[in-house]
């Protein structure tokens, strides 16, 4: 049995595919983190209304992501819907990255159902005479929800926040069936050249449980200052 050898990972090209990896990898998931946390906000606002209709949109909304694979998701929105786009535009994004952008869209609405339900439960730890005094000081509805439900919903969400944008980064990895050049694309180019399977995908492993723990930990430090003093 041969000795691993990790010193492929800096032959010729591969460290400056292995870094383009990272930075896409990354890049796609911030971009998908804050659209997921704006929508999610978003769909938690709504879903706070008296109206049955929206709730109810929001609810099959919520369904429907939760339920299909994120893989399936991200196919539809690259081989379906980006098809159905008018031409001039499916030109637009071909040349601007329409694999990065289609990745994108589809693991941020993905993700938005996670977050509006992680707010969801937040909310309904409030008690409602927060939001009655709210109104009763005069704050219109919208005030009522950004200034007294949203922070505290936030701190109460935020466990289930942080594993949620966890699974959101490890999502990414999907990108490369659609040919996002992230870490995980990086790692299949680098192993069917060099033909070290198991150095190179022990690093790529090693990566993505570093920055997994990473995200977990600085979730836990934000936890810890933001925690609601006890009732």
């Amino acid at each position: 049995m041969s000795p691993l050898d990790f010193s492929v990972l800096l032959r010729g090209d591969y460290p400056g595919m292995i870094a383009k990896g990272l930075v896409t990898m990354l890049e796609l998931t911030a971009i998908a983190w804050l659209l997921a946390m704006a929508l999610g906000i978003v769909l938690a606002l709504v879903r706070m209304t008296h109206s049955r209709v929206a709730q109810a949109l929001v609810a099959a909304w919520v369904e429907y992501h939760q339920n299909v694979p994120m893989l399936v998701q991200i196919f539809l929105w690259y081989f379906g819907i980006a098809t159905l786009l008018p031409m001039g535009t499916q030109q637009w994004v071909n040349r601007h990255g329409g694999e990065f952008i289609f990745a994108t869209i589809a693991i941020s609405l993905a993700m938005s159902a996670y977050v509006s339900e992680d707010l969801r439960g937040g909310i309904r730890a409030i008690p409602k005479s927060q939001i009655e005094a709210a109104r009763a000081l005069g704050f219109t509805y919208l005030q009522s929800f950004r200034l007294v439900v949203l922070p505290q919903a936030l701190r109460i969400a935020l466990p289930t926040l942080v594993n949620h944008t966890v699974l959101l980064f490890k999502g990414t990895a999907l990108a490369m069936t659609i040919g996002v050049a992230e870490l995980t694309y990086a790692t299949r180019e680098i192993e069917s050249q060099s033909f070290k399977t198991v150095e190179v995908y022990l690093f790529t492993t090693a990566v993505y449980l570093g920055l997994s723990l990473l995200i977990m930990a600085g979730g836990s430090q934000i936890e810890r200052r933001m925690r609601l003093p006890a009732r």
